[in-house]
């Protein structure tokens, strides 16, 4: 869609999944057997086919960078537009800019020589599978300056509390945005504008030594804009601490969550060419994920596998998620245990953590 971009801001995602962001930010976690967290995003930009995709990163990006490549797996190696990733760059000594309007201030070519009219902006932690072109329409439809997603939570969990809310009148039109946690409304991070509207409130930004555009902008000026809240009804996890991305990783195994998040929305990923994963005759296996390249001897139940895991005869791995390329000897015994990639487990260890707590294996760890 030639009037629109989209923008993927992840200066204001903080790494809290432990381990697992030790050495990658969080939009580079694997999730879901296959994929990362930023690749859902991805896709849903894909399949809106916006003209080019902006990333802001700021520190631990080096693994997400080798996921991401050209971008040919989204449909992004295009000779104009396509993917676009923009690591800080300070180097302007008369900057004054702070927080992610650094990042805008520092990129303003990007937007300017960009033919898209309008912008969609969005995180990673809110997986969704959101019709971006649906989401424009409407944005025009509603002759808004902004407009806001936003999901309503029937049941609010333990993630939901560090979401921001919106409070939406009958006409769509947003009166609040608030941090009250017994609101149902969840903000998902995800809001679009006119392009020239967003160039013009960023300079306003700088000028006046502000750091964070939606907050200093957006929220803090609601009276001033016409804000617009577009309910979003489809698959919705929030991904923002070790807790939630285990009880959001294991919903997966049920159908209508799985199918929710897959079935009417294909998600892409980098490609890697390997075999079909191979069950030997002592194989066990019920209620799992598992992905291609994997050798099974053992015994897995209500479990996430990812690519070239190993488990040996004996081996037995419950409500667990195991990562890329780990290797589980013989008789070892797994159960509510988050192991990162490349994970060796020497025969007849026992692993369990709690069903609520997950207990986790550093990446690269022998144990």
């Amino acid at each position: 869609m030639k009037q629109l971009m989209g923008v993927i801001n992840l200066d204001h995602e903080l790494d809290k999944l432990n381990e697992l962001t030790y050495f990658r930010c969080g939009a580079a976690v694997p999730f879901a057997s296959r994929y990362r967290l930023i690749d859902f995003v991805l896709s849903n930009m894909m399949r809106a086919d916006l003209e080019s995709v902006g990333l802001f990163v700021r520190r631990k990006y080096r693994s997400l960078m080798d996921h991401l490549g050209d971008g040919k797996s989204w449909d992004m190696n295009r000779k104009h537009g396509g993917l676009f990733i923009l690591p800080p760059d300070w180097n302007d000594p008369t900057d004054t800019s702070l927080g992610d309007l650094q990042h805008y201030h520092n990129n303003l070519d990007f937007f300017k020589r960009a033919a898209a009219k309008y912008i969609v902006f969005s995180g990673t932690q809110h997986i969704n599978s959101i019709d971006f072109q649906d989401l424009y329409q409407f944005h025009m439809e509603q002759g808004a300056d902004v407009t806001l997603v936003y999901k309503k939570i029937d049941q609010l969990q333990p993630e939901h509390d560090l979401c921001l809310r919106v409070e939406v009148d009958e006409e769509n039109k947003v009166t609040n945005i608030h941090h009250e946690k017994d609101h149902h409304n969840l903000y998902l991070d995800i809001f679009i504008m006119e392009k020239k509207l967003f160039l013009e409130q960023v300079e306003y930004c700088i000028a006046h030594g502000e750091s964070y555009f939606f907050r200093d902008i957006i929220q803090k000026n609601r009276h001033k804009f016409k804000i617009s809240g577009y309910e979003y009804k489809g698959y919705h996890s929030v991904i923002n601490s070790l807790e939630s991305y285990y009880k959001n990783s294991l919903e997966l195994l049920q159908q209508d969550n799985y199918f929710g998040l897959f079935k009417e929305n294909p998600v892409q990923t980098k490609i890697k060419y390997e075999a079909p994963t191979r069950y030997l005759e002592s194989a066990n296996v019920s209620n799992s994920l598992l992905a291609n390249g994997c050798i099974i001897a053992g015994t897995v139940e209500n479990s996430v596998l990812f690519r070239g895991v190993q488990v040996r005869k004996g081996a037995r791995i419950t409500n667990s998620i195991i990562m890329q390329k780990c290797i589980i000897e013989e008789n070892a015994i797994i159960e509510n245990v988050i192991m990162d990639k490349d994970v060796h487990l020497s025969k007849d260890r026992i692993l369990v953590g709690d069903s609520k707590r997950p207990f986790v294996i550093a990446k690269s760890s022998k144990i």
